[in-house]
């Protein structure tokens, strides 16, 4: 199979990346994607069948995507056309379906690998739709972005969505390996530096051979072995894949509360860590925090929301780095405070029975009577005033008088609504004393 850079017309004296000159020839030979390229993966599986439907590859950059579509034009003999979403509009893709249409009359079939298909608007995503169903293209799109947020339905339903890995130590050392057999010497590193190499490219396989590459460069022939600070010094680290408009963004977001709502302090902390780390508005994590405090403590722990107001109070005050310590402190106290959802649950209720029930009026016994016709209407009459009554409570029904008495909150018996929970069931005992 011929190279990008051949299709591109140069020749083979001209330099070319080590991650191209390691792109793999064999779908077998793709790290890290057993699930699709294994013995008994979903490609391997479609291969043996004598078919290729079309598919949506869904991953993290620099885990085979590209390569996998290349690889099945190749072993299905269909003509492998590229474009990228980025760069591609209308005429393109009129272009690439009248070229597949030519190529089918002729009596062979266009595999149309689609990079970053995310990129293309609703209408431009439709246009593949009649050229997929009568055949003319099969369809690969590549993608890092959630195929179900970013794909018009039609599409998906005509597409197999394959998940493609981020790539484990295991497969980011497999090419490293790969590198060293190509470069016919092991690569110049002590141990600990390899390991913080793979650190460094973070599940991504084309950055790691970027920076192999680099380290080759640095280090000729014979030279000394890079130790860590070595290395660091030798190659630039990037920050963590993050894109505030992605996934990574929801999903750390995410993985924030979900640690925060399952007590676990420590999980919270790295999450919270991760999304500073990645450039993540702090603001914007002090308004999740707010959220938390409210809807998975609520009243179980008051101190809970005003931990968090203080959070962003200390940030605005002292801004960065010194006010992130106040969000971790927010982030802990909220995990370690006991939990509950009765409030948030009491209130969406409340809020479904104020939709179903509509304009229905309070009882006449709560409402004021400021002028002679309501008092005549009464307004007002037979209201009982709590602070008068044994207890301060009169145990009146104020729900309108077509719903009678109905209850949202049940706060349970842990944290400070244990306290709240005591309350409610002395005043159901008084209402039941007095026949309310």
């Amino acid at each position: 199979m011929t190279t990008l850079f051949e299709q591109a017309g140069f020749g083979a004296e001209v330099p070319r990346p080590l991650a191209d000159r390691l792109r793999p020839q064999r779908l077998s030979d793709v790290v890290g994607q057993d699930h699709l390229v294994g013995p008994e993966g979903t490609l391997t599986r479609m291969l043996a069948q004598g078919r290729v439907s079309s598919i949506i590859l869904w991953g993290p950059p620099g885990t085979g995507k590209t390569t996998i579509a290349r690889l099945l034009a190749g072993e299905t003999g269909l003509a492998f056309e590229q474009m990228s979403a980025i760069f591609s509009g209308v005429a393109d893709l009129k272009k690439a379906f009248e070229q597949a249409r030519i190529r089918r009359e002729q009596g062979r079939g266009t595999l149309l690998f689609v990079d970053e298909i995310h990129r293309f608007n609703k209408s431009q995503q439709d246009s593949f739709l009649p050229f997929v169903e009568d055949g003319t293209i099969t369809l690969v799109g590549a993608t890092t972005e959630n195929p179900s947020f970013e794909l018009n339905g039609a599409v998906l339903s005509r597409a197999q969505v394959l998940v493609l890995n981020r790539l484990d130590e295991a497969a980011l050392g497999k090419l490293i390996a790969r590198a060293e057999l190509h470069e016919k010497r092991a690569l110049p590193v002590t141990a600990e530096a390899k390991a913080a190499l793979i650190t460094m490219a973070d599940g991504d396989g084309r950055y790691l051979l970027n920076l192999v590459e680099e380290v080759f460069a640095a280090v000729g022939e014979g030279g000394v072995a890079l130790d860590s600070e070595a290395l660091a010094r030798a190659v630039q680290k990037r920050l963590p894949l993050y894109d505030k408009s992605a996934d990574g963004h929801y999903n750390l977001i995410s993985a924030l509360h979900k640690s925060v709502r399952g007590s676990d302090p420590d999980a919270a902390l790295y999450y919270l860590a991760r999304m500073l780390t990645a450039g993540e508005d702090p603001l914007f994590i002090a308004r999740r925090l707010v959220r938390m405090a409210n809807e998975d403590v609520g009243l179980a722990d008051p101190e809970a929301v005003n931990q968090a107001l203080a959070a962003k109070d200390v940030y605005d005050f002292l801004g960065s780095p010194e006010g992130e310590l106040a969000l971790a402190q927010a982030t802990v106290y909220i995990a370690t405070a006991p939990k509950s959802n009765a409030l948030y649950t009491a209130f969406k209720a409340a809020m479904g029975r104020a939709k179903e029930t509509g304009s229905l009026a309070p009882p006449k016994i709560i409402l004021n009577a400021p002028t002679k016709l309501m008092k005549q209407q009464d307004y007002g009459a037979g209201y009982r005033y709590d602070h008068d009554e044994p207890d301060a409570f009169s145990g009146q029904n104020y729900f309108p008088r077509e719903m009678g008495r109905e209850s949202y909150y049940s706060p349970p018996d842990r944290g400070f609504e244990r306290e709240v929970r005591r309350r409610l069931e002395h005043w159901a005992r008084l209402r039941k004393d007095r026949g309310k």
